[in-house]
């Protein structure tokens, strides 16, 4: 029997009306619930994650053949004594000592790990290479989880993390080993913003670990390059995102301002320990630079409106080489003036980057978050880096942007994202999705391009040439390096060349920049080698003249090795003492003070000097040579065996070195080994003195 119902039936049939009566719910955004729904599950977001760390790699994998350039790989890993001692001692004097002007234990720190693994042979400098490789790909992934984190939208943070895997303007931190850095302190710097975005949305104790997280990974971050001392601005732009409100504590009520002011002091009052350790870390790196010289190195001065005007003409370049990544350089010299005043075209270059700060206020007032987000973000990581106060010879440098860009790729991945978040415009979305791919493609494809210019010191300085044809750091270095080859070559015809395109070079270079301390020295170098003493001479005491603290310690050297070749031993002891006093650190002077002393008989002395030279650098094959032959004299071969067999581990086509070993295989009795070295000289063009004692 059916229930009865006391409900009259035009009330059910009014109820029954109204259901059908009602408007049916829009359709059009249903893919789009869908398809982020899909996007959202972890496999779908780390086989995307997956993806863009593939497409990097085998864009970037093309550095693992590059060698060490002569352009600050010397000075951190090739002749660099911190890295070659990772015992408990050799680890407290990598965090105490800055170099080059900088304090980066950790960068430093990676260095000495993958030595104590390879040390220095050329056929593991892949190693070095693909591990920057790596640290750029783990940087990507960081941009990818810090973007879908603070957005949930996986498609920014594709976007995102895309243009900055692929984009050239990042090669130089990733193909130059001195610029590992970057990558280091931007993985760092990338964790501690993911670890932040955590911390703001936890409770409970979670959260103060969390906290103690970010911290610790901020320190790390400034470890491995000072830059980093910005984050906790860009934490507060986190804030500004999340529209994060803090309940203040009540002495913020007799503060000046409005409520809005109020809750910023109470955003800002959380980070004051991260804005002490960066005070630290920012002071400290002033004194480093100061200290070493790298402050306002230029040749030629600039006001402080004409600072402003190269401020601006950075910043604008910064951001259009963001979208066409074109005429790339290593190093981008600042602009000559003319009768006294740099081109009137530079002070233009202010008023368009404060157009830009007044769309930026606009966008604020008008709360267009993302807008400002991104722009800030940008604007706060290379604030600092637009030579305001001057550091180094560059006006600006592809390095730079590495952090920075992430504010403008974030802007970009927002952009394509919103037509996911409107059903009806899916298909735009996905258009958009096909340029974004398209063009990170085309990236790729000019990082793979810029990744080769980095093959060697050769080919750097060459395209830095064809880039910047009045760069005189360019003539120098490329000289300095056939100088080299000119010194290694055993062919006459190869070092007639080498001599000649050297010689040009340095001319070159002192051509452009009178002033330019090291192409003098560069000069003499050249010059002592073939012999021309006053010439040689004439260009070292001009190098001191010109008081580069850094730099005149080479030219005694080079004076000394004169005196010395010439029996003027009081003058050649007068330099090497001036050398070493201003340099205490200097294996090749130690090394042919060692040589000095072997001549004037003192040859115990000289093992000595050979000794300290080989604990200051380990990898430099002359002090073993020479000890080795001094061994000899002393008639001691067992201990010349062990120099020589080291010496012709580090270089073994020098063949120098083999006729030196034949002579204590000789010495042992073992005459068939020796003829073997002293054939395998001559194979290598070796040929010994006439006297038959190198």
């Amino acid at each position: 029997m059916a229930k009865k119902t006391n409900k009259p039936a035009n009330a059910v049939n009014a109820a029954a009306a109204k259901q059908y009566m009602q408007p049916a719910k829009p359709q059009a955004k249903q893919p789009a619930k869908e398809e982020k729904s899909a996007l959202q599950k972890p496999g779908v977001q780390l086989l995307i994650a997956g993806g863009i760390a593939l497409l990097t790699w085998l864009f970037f994998k093309v550095c693992l053949d590059n060698q060490i350039t002569n352009w600050d790989d010397p000075g951190y890993i090739k002749d660099d004594p911190l890295i070659k001692d990772i015992s408990a001692e050799g680890i407290k004097n990598i965090f105490s000592t800055p170099i080059m002007g900088n304090y980066h234990p950790l960068t430093i720190l990676s260095y000495a790990i993958e030595y104590s693994y390879v040390q220095l042979k050329q056929e593991f400098y892949y190693v070095y290479h693909r591990d920057s490789v790596l640290f750029h790909i783990a940087v990507t992934l960081l941009v990818f989880w810090f973007v879908n984190v603070l957005t949930k939208r996986p498609i920014a943070a594709a976007v995102t993390a895309l243009l900055f895997g692929l984009h050239p303007m990042h090669v130089e931190s990733v193909a130059w080993l001195a610029g590992r850095k970057d990558v280091l302190y931007g993985m760092f710097f990338m964790a501690s913003l993911v670890a932040y975005v955590y911390y703001i949305r936890a409770a409970g104790s979670r959260k103060w670990s969390l906290y103690a997280a970010v911290v610790l990974l901020f320190v790390c971050s400034l470890l491995s390059k000072p830059v980093a001392v910005v984050l906790p601005v860009a934490l507060l732009l986190v804030d500004y995102f999340e529209q994060r409100e803090l309940t203040y504590p009540g002495f913020i009520n007799g503060l000046p301002g409005s409520e809005g002011l109020r809750k910023f002091y109470a955003l800002f009052i959380e980070k004051l320990p991260l804005f002490a350790i960066s005070i630290y870390f920012g002071l400290r790196s002033v004194s480093d630079q100061k200290h070493f010289g790298a402050l306002d190195t230029q040749n030629v001065k600039y006001s402080f409106i004409e600072r402003i005007a190269l401020g601006g003409y950075a910043f604008i370049t910064y951001l259009w080489k963001a979208i066409v990544p074109r005429q790339l350089s290593c190093f981008y010299p600042y602009p000559a003036k003319v009768d006294g005043a740099i081109s009137f075209v530079y002070y233009l270059y202010p008023i368009a980057a404060v157009a830009m700060i007044g769309l930026l206020v606009w966008a604020f007032l008008r709360k267009k978050k993302i807008i400002v987000f991104g722009s800030m973000f940008f604007l706060v990581n290379i604030v600092l880096l637009l030579q305001f106060i001057p550091v180094g010879g560059a006006i600006l440098a592809d390095r730079y942007t590495y952090i920075p860009y992430l504010g403008l790729f974030f802007m970009a991945g927002w952009w394509v994202s919103e037509y996911f978040e409107r059903g009806a415009k899916m298909q735009i979305g996905y258009a958009a999705l096909a340029v974004v791919l398209v063009y990170s493609l085309y990236l790729g494809y000019l990082s793979n391009e810029r990744c080769k210019a980095w093959y060697d010191t050769s080919s750097l300085w060459r395209d830095e040439i064809e880039q910047q044809p009045d760069a005189p750091n360019a003539y120098n270095n490329l000289g300095f390096e056939y100088f080299n080859k000119f010194n290694d070559s055993v062919d006459v015809n190869k070092r007639k060349i080498y001599y000649d395109s050297s010689n040009y070079l340095l001319n070159k270079a002192i051509s452009l920049q009178k002033d330019f301390v090291n192409p003098y020295i560069s000069l003499g170098e050249l010059e002592r080698s073939t012999g021309q003493w006053a010439a040689a001479k004439a260009n070292y005491y001009k190098a001191i003249s010109l008081h580069d603290a850094s730099e005149t310690p080479n030219a005694y050297l080079g004076l000394a090795i004169i005196y010395a070749i010439n029996n003027n031993f009081d003058s050649a002891g007068t330099c090497f003492r001036l050398a070493l006093k201003e340099k205490p650190y200097f294996p090749e002077a130690v090394s042919n003070y060692g040589n000095f002393l072997d001549m004037t008989g003192k040859t115990d002395s000289a093992i000595i000097e050979y000794g300290a030279a080989i604990a200051q650098n380990p990898d430099m094959y002359a002090p073993l040579l020479n000890r080795g032959r001094a061994y000899m004299r002393k008639n001691r071969p067992d201990d010349a065996l062990k120099d020589f067999n080291r010496a012709v581990e580090l270089y073994p086509q020098m063949g120098e070195i083999y006729y030196a070993r034949a002579s204590a295989y000789a010495a042992k009795g073992n005459n068939t080994q020796a003829a073997q070295d002293a054939a395998r000289a001559q194979s290598l063009g070796y040929k010994p003195p006439a006297n038959g004692h190198p």
